[in-house]
């Protein structure tokens, strides 16, 4: 396969993915802002722009829900917004156009078509559930009709390793706003994770057992231990090369690393630190991008989050 065209699968799944999490994780601190007068706007906001890698203007003295809006949702300039991923998607797929499949080509271009320049306060859970909506459409006609064949162990991967930042990134949000963070419950509603969980356990959420959940859960698609070993399972597929002694793959090395530091550390140890090693988790992440891109894109430069951890 020619690296131009695996390049643009990879990035296609990506930013998928990105305005998928993007708009799980806004819809989530932007009701919360809406259900709970006691928060401070201004230092959630700030907190939650931080946290996905994007910063106010130094002319805006008080940052509210429209200034998040703006830069995470509808500024396509921003290569943390929502907007900017569906436009990148879109034109990932019009460079691999001839290995894209037509449904998916139209399924990419409809959406870029129809993402709005502004949004209404009192319309953004109809926008983020359109998102959510048509993501799932792209994923659901790549799975459905691609063979499963380079085209779509790129496409996966870069999937899962954008899956993996942003479920560390949407954890990290638990300790925003100290206690009027989100709670449990709500952060496993926006990954889509309640009714799984309730099946798993059986009783209310915890925060051990939730924590637990999105983190460690082998059987959960949305789990950090299971994007990771998605990941991972692209990666020997595509490079299937074995060695003898440890791993030459640095990609493989990167990944496995972060996943054996989560699954044989405490979880009350993670729990106590959970910014930290979510901070650690995207750290990884970036790193195994920059490795697969030094592997298989070396001619191109590779898009990057503003403001990403170095």
């Amino acid at each position: 396969m020619l690296s131009r065209i695996a390049e643009s699968l990879f990035w296609i799944g990506r930013y998928l993915e990105r305005a998928d999490g993007t708009a799980r994780i806004l819809d989530v601190h932007l009701q919360l802002l809406l259900e709970d007068p006691w928060i401070d706007e201004d230092i959630a906001c700030r907190s939650l722009l931080t946290v996905m890698g994007s910063f106010p203007s130094d002319d805006i003295d008080t940052v509210g829900r429209e200034d998040v809006l703006q830069q995470l949702a509808v500024d396509r300039g921003n290569p943390s917004s929502i907007g900017y991923s569906l436009s990148a998607a879109r034109e990932n797929a019009r460079r691999a156009r001839e290995i894209v499949s037509t449904e998916l080509w139209e399924t990419l271009n409809t959406t870029n078509a129809r993402m709005p320049r502004r949004l209404q306060i009192d319309k953004v859970h109809t926008f983020f559930q359109w998102v959510r909506e048509r993501t799932a459409l792209s994923v659901g006609v790549v799975d459905s009709s691609t063979s499963r064949d380079e085209a779509w162990q790129f496409f996966t991967l870069g999937r899962s390793i954008e899956r993996t930042d942003m479920t560390a990134r949407m954890l990290a949000t638990r300790s925003l706003t100290q206690a009027s963070g989100p709670s449990w419950t709500t952060i496993l509603r926006s990954c889509g994770a309640y009714e799984a969980y309730l099946r798993t356990y059986r009783g209310i959420p915890s925060a051990r057992n939730a924590a637990e959940f999105l983190l460690l859960d082998r059987l959960f698609p949305r789990s950090i231990i299971y994007s990771i070993q998605s990941a991972e399972g692209c990666m020997s597929a595509i490079d299937p090369r074995a060695d003898r002694v440890g791993h030459s793959n640095t990609v493989l090395r990167a990944l496995g690393q972060i996943r054996n530091d989560l699954e044989y550390r405490s979880l009350s140890e993670i729990l106590d630190e959970l910014p930290e090693h979510m901070y650690r988790v995207q750290k990884v992440t970036r790193e195994a991008s920059e490795a697969i891109r030094g592997r298989f894109f070396p001619t191109q430069a590779e898009p990057s989050w503003i403001g990403e951890i170095s």
